[in-house]
């Protein structure tokens, strides 16, 4: 039994997905149950809320011998809901973490210190663990769903910015190998990107072409920018997000091989998600 924290999320129900296809038993664990509606492979779904005394967590552990962890699963309470699975019979975790992680002079910085505490966390479980650490998502790209479905024009910050996204699928599939092959990812710190650096106007281009449409992005300063286009960042957060982001335009961006090296075969290009997910991009009918 595996037991998937943030099931409801794009990496969580990818990975949910591809154990299932495996035959491999899931407990998919959501504060909302509601929102997981049918999971892939019937797999089981519980409501689970953190909480900071062990054994109020430790039923939904039962059973399990490995977990993937998201960072949002115990917030305040990771180390006790670490506790719970390992009392419930976990002896292997998949975190969740971020490729920023890699960089020690990115420390101070909140995306940073709160995914290395996560890890931290990991380590003082007395669990055995694999480290996944994702750059830029190619799912961020939705924050411009809005203006895309309004016009043919995107408004944002940094046009020349360099990233290169990793489709969500090809995460869970790294996580879904750590989990099913623990001997050999035990310790394991995987960084992860996309097989190509693309820039934040070259992804407007290339959705555009998903579309049938000619998109183009237009740059504004960072002085300009509303919470709204950044809606995957908190927004006391957008200030320090939008100065490392600035700080990277110039810079170059490392590409990882670790999709093909766990996996067998490439990392997915944003261009294939862009296409995958266009209909997220299209003007939406009227109620």
């Amino acid at each position: 039994m595996i037991v998937v924290t943030g099931a409801t999320g794009n990496v969580g129900r990818a990975l949910v997905s591809l154990l299932a296809d495996e035959g491999v038993p899931v407990r998919a664990l959501t504060r909302d149950p509601a929102r997981a509606g049918a999971m892939p492979g019937g797999a089981e779904v519980v409501r689970f809320a953190p909480s900071a005394e062990p054994a109020a967590m430790a039923e939904a552990f039962a059973g399990a011998d490995a977990l993937f962890l998201h960072l949002a699963a115990g917030g305040e309470h990771t180390a006790a809901l670490l506790e719970a699975a390992r009392a419930g019979g976990v002896r292997h975790v998949v975190a969740l973490s971020s490729i920023i992680v890699d960089h020690d002079d990115a420390a101070g910085h909140p995306l940073h210190d709160v995914h290395a505490a996560l890890e931290e966390h990991v380590r003082a479980s007395g669990l055995d663990w694999t480290f996944l650490r994702p750059g830029a998502f190619s799912t961020n790209a939705r924050q411009w769903a809005a203006q895309i479905r309004a016009g043919d024009t995107v408004r944002g910050p940094f046009a020349k910015l360099l990233l290169a996204p990793v489709h969500e699928g090809d995460i869970a599939a790294v996580a879904a190998r750590a989990l099913l092959d623990t001997a050999t990812h035990t310790g394991a710190v995987h960084s992860l990107t996309g097989p190509e650096a693309l820039t934040t106007e070259e992804q407007v281009h290339q959705l555009g072409r998903a579309l049938g449409r000619d998109l183009r992005y237009v740059e504004i300063s960072p002085a300009e920018v509303t919470p709204d286009m950044f809606p995957h960042v908190e927004p006391e957060m957008l200030p320090v997000f939008l100065a490392s982001l600035g700080a990277a335009v110039g810079g170059d961006t490392d590409l990882t091989t670790t999709v093909r090296d766990v996996t067998g075969r490439p990392a997915r290009t944003f261009a294939r998600w862009a296409e995958e997910h266009a209909d997220d991009f299209r003007t939406r009918a009227a109620a």
